[in-house]
């Protein structure tokens, strides 16, 4: 389940057979398949985040191109920064916080609200968004997050928590979806968190399965600790194979936990392992999610796993 580079994959939402799970992805096929449609249902006709956002698919439908590192990663365009169009200013600097140059992720944080409004989710800036996302680094997939809330232009704000659960409520099912990742990613950023929290949830009940996946991936980048519990008892209950995979995902690597909450995750898992009730390939989404956590290269062997723990709690 690690996140992988082919920028021509699926992410979430793609079928999966046997035990191989899908990559942890949150990649442009998935926006553009779910949340693309999904936000332009929840947009007013003839809004300029409309337009905005057709001209994005009709990049995104055409040849794709990988960020371009010579240029991006320059050193002496810093200095020059805002004198740059928001466009230019969001995809050198998330191009730089995927290089891992700490400083540029500050100056994301500091330039996002200003940049709402003025972005095209290009191939360029979705590829970049696509790398934040699933940075090792917590802080540059913070940036990713902030990359595309300004350029869904979605304010960070208790109005916008409100009209994301309306359409996450209810509605067609891309606008549901949409609405559910957004709600995740805006909850990560400390608007409405609890109650956000607890609307999701509760949509982990929904008898829609592709509902409760996309649920799963809102709750997976709020990042709190309500969340862990949740996320193991769907992985162990969730009567459709494709939400417990991505549980198992949102547990292991993708979205935003610390590595230290993930590791509170192991002893349920070591029993999820032991566990006669679940089908093989829960079994082999418990054993990657394992070796994800703990960074161990032990087979699919419960027992093996449970020696393990024993001797690293010693």
């Amino acid at each position: 389940m690690q996140p992988t580079p082919d920028y021509g994959s699926l992410g979430p939402g793609s079928d999966v057979s046997g035990n191989q799970p899908i990559t942890p992805r949150a990649g442009s096929l998935r926006i553009v398949v779910a949340i693309a449609l999904g936000a332009l249902l929840a947009l007013p006709f003839g809004s300029g985040a409309v337009q905005r956002k057709w001209e994005w698919i009709g990049n995104l439908l055409g040849p794709r191109e990988l960020p371009n590192r010579s240029s991006a990663t320059s050193g002496q365009d810093l200095p020059t920064l805002d004198r740059k169009r928001p466009q230019s200013q969001a995809q050198l600097l998330l191009q730089k916080a995927v290089d891992g140059d700490a400083n540029a992720n500050d100056l994301v944080s500091s330039h996002a609200d200003a940049w709402h409004g003025h972005l095209q989710l290009s191939s360029q800036l979705n590829a970049l968004v696509d790398r934040g996302l699933n940075s090792a680094d917590m802080r540059v997939r913070v940036s990713a997050i902030e990359v595309e809330l300004a350029a869904f232009d979605i304010s960070k704000t208790p109005e916008s928590a409100d009209r994301l659960m309306q359409q996450a409520a209810a509605g067609p099912q891309n606008q549901r979806i949409w609405a559910s990742w957004t709600l995740g990613i805006l909850a990560n950023r400390g608007v409405e968190t609890p109650r956000i929290t607890d609307f999701l949830l509760k949509q982990l009940h929904d008898s829609n399965p592709e509902i409760r996946r996309w649920t799963v991936e809102g709750l997976s980048y709020i990042g709190s600790d309500s969340t862990i519990e949740p996320l193991l008892e769907t992985l162990h209950d969730d009567a459709s194979p494709s939400v417990r995979e991505r549980a198992a995902c949102a547990l292991a690597q993708s979205g935003m936990l610390s590595h230290e909450q993930r590791e509170t995750a192991v002893p349920k898992l070591l029993d999820y392992a032991e566990d006669i009730s679940l089908d093989s390939a829960t079994h082999g989404w418990v054993f990657h999610t394992l070796r994800d956590i703990t960074a161990q290269s032990l087979p699919d062997d419960a027992a093996a796993w449970r020696n393990w723990y024993k001797t690293a709690q010693n």
